[in-house]
């Protein structure tokens, strides 16, 4: 692996053309600060970077467009457009599962536009150019996150910004990070990642979130709210795992809520059982299902992290389902961009 001195962050000085690796965590999203048309602002998402899994991407420039990758192609497509260059070749050496919840979308089509940008010696501008991929609209996770990794919490949106029908593309800003810590580094987070079918995305996410909003409880909101303000962001500023837990297993229980009717229940079948299984053990502070599932979370420690791992794989007998179970570290950094090895 090349030293940290090779690495290259966003905001770092833009490099002559080249062919470059670009590499991005996954990301966990525990929910929305509000669903409600009677608040004032709209979403308002909560998440946090991982270091793995991770997408990694080998992009050198070019006359053309070149990927194998469907998704890939289409991303370097209007990351050219964007940048006014002619091409980039683009391999793709490691994804994220795709529509688990891990943010596998947006980190593929960032990682995409940073990489063609640098290969041509240009500055990707992530969080401006992000809406032209699709990516960023309701939630700023895996926008904010990609940039600098941590523990975020976005400002949302205006609600009077709310429309029936899904902007176009390009039509809309990143929501502003309000709130970004460090996550401690011997913070651990348990990913269940069951064999089911993959979450909403595009078109069918699009419309089930707006049934959602339509419906959405405002009361919930309030108590979503408190959870926030009082026990989610004291406990990751004073760096306590046990707390940070507790609250964000309570902030997914109240969008489930939310979610009820659009994915069959508070955690979609077969997370609830995972999620009561793997929340009951000791060695986890608290579980949830992330984003439209199905991976399912754990909030652990180092020193509980064999424990956590253990559970999940329990769960997954427990629930009768195969699947891959992973502990892994906070990232508290975000993209990077190396020169590739030849």
């Amino acid at each position: 692996m090349p030293n940290d001195t090779d690495d290259r962050r966003l905001d770092d000085p833009a490099p002559s053309a080249s062919t470059v690796t670009v590499e991005s965590g996954a990301r966990l999203h525990f929910g929305f600060g509000n669903l409600s048309l009677a608040h004032e602002r709209l979403y308002g998402a909560v998440g946090i970077g991982l270091d793995a899994p991770r997408v990694r991407l080998r992009v050198a420039p070019a006359d053309a467009v070149e990927s194998d990758h469907d998704a890939v192609r289409e991303y370097t497509a209007r990351a050219c457009d964007l940048l006014g260059v002619d091409g980039a070749r683009v391999a793709v050496e490691a994804e994220l599962p795709r529509h688990m919840g891990l943010g596998s979308g947006t980190q593929l089509a960032l990682a995409t536009l940073a990489g063609v940008a640098r290969a041509h010696g240009r500055d990707p501008r992530v969080r401006e150019r992000a809406p032209a991929l699709g990516r960023g609209g309701r939630s700023g996770i895996g926008v904010a996150t990609f940039e600098s990794g941590g523990f975020v919490l976005d400002a949302g949106h205006p609600t009077g910004r709310f429309t029936t029908d899904r902007p176009a593309d390009g039509d809309w800003t990143v929501p502003a990070v309000a709130a970004r810590h460090r996550v401690p580094d011997d913070w651990r987070f348990l990913l269940v990642i069951p064999e089911a079918d993959p979450g909403r995305a595009g078109d069918a996410e699009d419309s089930a979130i707006r049934r959602a909003v339509e419906d959405a409880d405002p009361a919930v909101a309030d108590r979503v709210a408190g959870a926030i303000q009082r026990r989610l962001l004291p406990a990751v500023a004073e760096g306590s795992a046990e707390r940070f837990g507790a609250a964000v297993e309570e902030i997914g229980r109240l969008n489930g809520a939310w979610f009820a009717d659009e994915q069959g229940g508070v955690y979609r079948p077969p997370v609830g059982d995972i999620v009561a299984e793997v929340g009951d053990d000791p060695g986890v502070y608290g579980a949830g299902q992330s984003s439209w599932g199905p991976v399912v979370y754990g909030v652990t420690d180092a020193d509980r992290a064999g424990e956590a791992r253990e559970a999940g794989e329990d769960a997954l007998a427990a629930a009768g389902v195969a699947g891959d179970v992973r502990v892994v570290r906070p990232r508290n950094r975000g993209a990077e961009i190396r020169p590739a090895e030849e």
